[in-house]
C-alpha cells in the first residue's frame, strides 16, 4: 500500500483535553496498529493534541505511561503536550476527539467543509449504538485523569478495542 509520487501522508489527529492521557495513548496505540499492518509514517502520520493549553509542554502522564508500558507499547520520551492549532486541525484528514465536548471544540475552529473529518474516537466501534444528535457523549472515551489505575485500564481498553476499526477505515480511504 505504498503512496506514489509526492503525496502527503494521511494525517490522523487524536484529541483530548490536555494532551497528556487519552490522546497520547491513542496516538501510541494507533501508530503501532498502522505499523503492524505495514503502514509507515510516510503513508499515515498519527499525532495528538488537546483542546486546552493547561498542560502545555508536559510529557505523557506517568500513569498513562505506566499502562502503555505494561501493555508492551513504546512510550515516546519527546511528547510535548500542546493545544491544537487551527492550522493543525485543518491539516488533518481525520480528527478523533475523545469526547463530545472535544468534538464541539474542534468544530468551532474548523470551517464547515472540514466538519466531516471529525469523528468521535469510539464512533468506529461497531458494537456501540450509533449516536443521535445531542447524545454523542453516550460514547465518550473514559476520562482517567481523576481516577486511579483502574480508570487508566478502562481508558486503554477502550482505545485498544477501537483502534483496529479506525485503522480499517483509514486504509479504505487510502
Amino acid at each position: 500500500m505504498a503512496l506514489t509520487g509526492e503525496q502527503k501522508p494521511f494525517v490522523v489527529m487524536t484529541v483530548c483535553t490536555g494532551n497528556i492521557c487519552r490522546s497520547p495513548m491513542a496516538e501510541v496505540i494507533l501508530r503501532k496498529c498502522f505499523a503492524d499492518r505495514g503502514i509507515d509514517e510516510s503513508q499515515v502520520r498519527v499525532e495528538s493534541s488537546g483542546v486546552s493549553d493547561e498542560e502545555f509542554g508536559n510529557p505523557i502522564d506517568r500513569r498513562a505511561q505506566k499502562v502503555l508500558k505494561e501493555r508492551g507499547y513504546e512510550v515516546p520520551q519527546d511528547h510535548f503536550a500542546h493545544r491544537i492549532s487551527r492550522e493543525e486541525a485543518q491539516g488533518s484528514d481525520l480528527l478523533l476527539p475523545m469526547t463530545a465536548d472535544h468534538m464541539r471544540s474542534l468544530l468551532r475552529i474548523l470551517p464547515a467543509d472540514k466538519h466531516s473529518a471529525v469523528h468521535l474516537y469510539r464512533s468506529f466501534d461497531p458494537s456501540l449504538p450509533k449516536t443521535q444528535p445531542g447524545h454523542e457523549s453516550d460514547i465518550d472515551l473514559a476520562d482517567p485523569w481523576y481516577g486511579g489505575p483502574e480508570e487508566f485500564e478502562v481508558a486503554i481498553d477502550q482505545v485498544e478495542h477501537t483502534a483496529p476499526y479506525i485503522v480499517d477505515w483509514v486504509l479504505q480511504k487510502l
